[in-house]
């Protein structure tokens, strides 16, 4: 009965259908050599793409401040008020100005109407009556001209309201209120919503670097976690300084970090031939790493080989690089 029981135990295990012959059977791999690109590690600078100055526009003293470093801005915002002292008074000396003219006017035409009325009796000249026209023209003009120069030193009151003039985050405030400032003199400075990687490589690397080429964030967060995207790079510039050519990348996620914080990426360098099998074809024993490789007769036997770098393929399936032990042609089957 035992013997019966054994007998079909070893008859199970060496059956086609067992997971073994399966394995035997599956096809095997052939080294090929591909084209590797090595990637260098270097530490990039998250920039803003544009750093805009909000500026005062007429001279005076900062009457109210509504901004602080760190806060969120719309373009066009009011983000402080430059108020001049002198605007006011002479806002009302133009006001009395257009209103004495005003009464001016109001008089001659008054008169103008009496002189028409009296020319159609033939009690005064037409000399006199072309006269008082000419007078009402004049304080018509000179009351356009009061309203203009009043509209002018109005409009001028209102440049006092220094405007974000990009939506983005106030990165400095230089000023306080109560502070005198000029024309032309920096309020905020704000950086835009578009945030990029800046880049500073050796200058070797200044003739493997182009637009378009792939870069890979690689950032630990405090607690642990870690962020990994892919950017691509959107500028070289053209300046080599102090050995070390510039790039800029662009990379998804980038709002939520300083500005000025230095991290962690990984560019494409020089691109050579070499060999990546899978990961899951190696097997560790020892300290040692196998493959197994089948001979002409379709044998398989064991070959140590030496480890590389490790890489993500196509299909996102862990691929390994080989520095020694195989070569292009071998096959090779699941150890």
């Amino acid at each position: 009965m035992i013997r019966s029981l054994l007998l079909a135990s070893l008859t199970l295990v060496l059956s086609p259908a067992s997971g073994w012959a399966q394995t035997e059977a599956s096809e095997p791999y052939e080294v090929r050599e591909t084209e590797i690109t090595d990637q260098k590690a270097v530490f990039a600078t998250v920039q803003s793409v544009d750093v805009t100055m909000a500026r005062a526009r007429l001279s005076g003293t900062i009457g109210e401040l509504r901004v602080d470093e760190g806060d969120r801005v719309e373009a066009g915002e009011v983000l402080a008020v430059v108020v001049d002292d002198q605007l006011a008074p002479q806002i009302g000396s133009l006001n009395a100005q257009l209103a004495a003219v005003t009464a001016q006017l109001d008089q001659a035409r008054a008169d103008l109407q009496r002189d028409e009325r009296l020319f159609e009796r033939g009690l005064v000249a037409e000399a006199r009556l072309e006269s008082t026209r000419t007078q009402v023209e004049v304080y018509e003009n000179q009351v356009a001209s009061a309203r203009q120069q009043r509209a002018v030193t109005v409009q001028r009151s209102r440049e006092g309201d220094v405007l974000a003039p990009a939506t983005g985050v106030v990165l400095s405030v230089p000023v306080t209120a109560g502070t005198v400032v000029m024309p032309g003199e920096q309020i905020a400075e704000i950086a835009t919503d578009l945030y990029v990687l800046r880049l500073s490589l050796p200058e070797r690397h200044a003739r493997f670097i182009a637009e378009g080429d792939p870069v890979q964030l690689d950032v630990q967060h405090p607690d642990g976690t870690s962020l990994a995207a892919t950017g691509t790079i959107r500028q070289v510039y053209p300046r080599i300084e102090a050995g070390r050519v510039t790039a800029d990348a662009v990379v998804e996620g980038l709002g939520d970090f300083f500005v000025g914080e230095r991290v962690r990426v990984r560019v494409n360098t020089e691109a050579r031939m070499g060999i990546l099998i899978p990961a899951d074809l190696i097997e560790t024993r020892y300290g040692l790493d196998y493959v197994s490789v089948l001979d002409a007769d379709g044998h398989p036997h064991d070959v140590v080989v030496q480890r590389g770098g490790v890489s993500v393929g196509e299909a996102g399936a862990e691929q390994v690089e080989i520095l020694s032990g195989l070569k292009a042609g071998d096959r090779l089957v699941q150890p």
